[in-house]
């Protein structure tokens, strides 16, 4: 293979960062009070994701996560947070939460533990192949042809979000008038 020396580091500390970024990031939207900083958890797990997908080889994948999830979801929750009204804080902890988080994190650990197995022992010989260049063309005839159907309901989640957006902001304001 005909490469820099010390390429395969930085493809592996890339790898790493988004592996990193993704588990930061939907460790920060579950475990935060802040809904702001939810958001910013998501956006930072989309981003990790996306990344994630461009290391399968599949970019479009990537760009379509970047677009939709980040560009178009965590923006409209936003925008939503900033259109609501303010409610008061009630402190209302749950019940049992000391024996919901361990029983949450005997789960997780069970799962990484068998993914990180299955990592270990699988498998991974196939190589990737490239099915086409990339072009937009190539891109468009795919999207109307092989990924309609996900493209339908990426389309239907963000007008979702976008009609739950609305829907907030015309509660709060009808609430205080």
């Amino acid at each position: 293979m005909n490469s820099l020396p010390g390429t395969e580091y930085i493809i592996a500390g890339l790898f790493l960062l988004f592996i990193a970024a993704t588990i930061a990031g939907s460790l920060l939207a579950v475990f935060t009070v802040r809904v702001i900083r939810s958001v910013c958890g998501l956006a930072l797990t989309s981003v990790g994701l996306a990344g994630l997908y461009y290391f399968l080889n599949s970019p479009f994948l990537a760009l379509m996560e970047l677009l939709i999830y980040v560009g178009a979801v965590c923006v409209t929750i936003v925008f939503a947070i900033m259109l609501a009204e303010p409610q008061e804080i009630v402190d209302e902890s749950p019940r049992h939460s000391v024996l919901w988080s361990i029983a949450a994190i005997i789960v997780c650990t069970a799962i990484f533990w068998s993914a990180a197995r299955l990592g270990v022992l699988g498998d991974w010989t196939t190589p990737a192949i490239r099915l086409n260049d990339g072009t937009i063309q190539d891109i468009g005839v795919s999207l109307l042809s092989t990924y309609s159907m996900a493209f339908e309901v990426i389309s239907l989640v963000l007008l979702v979000a976008i009609l739950g957006a609305l829907a907030i902001a015309r509660i709060g304001r009808h609430r205080h008038p």
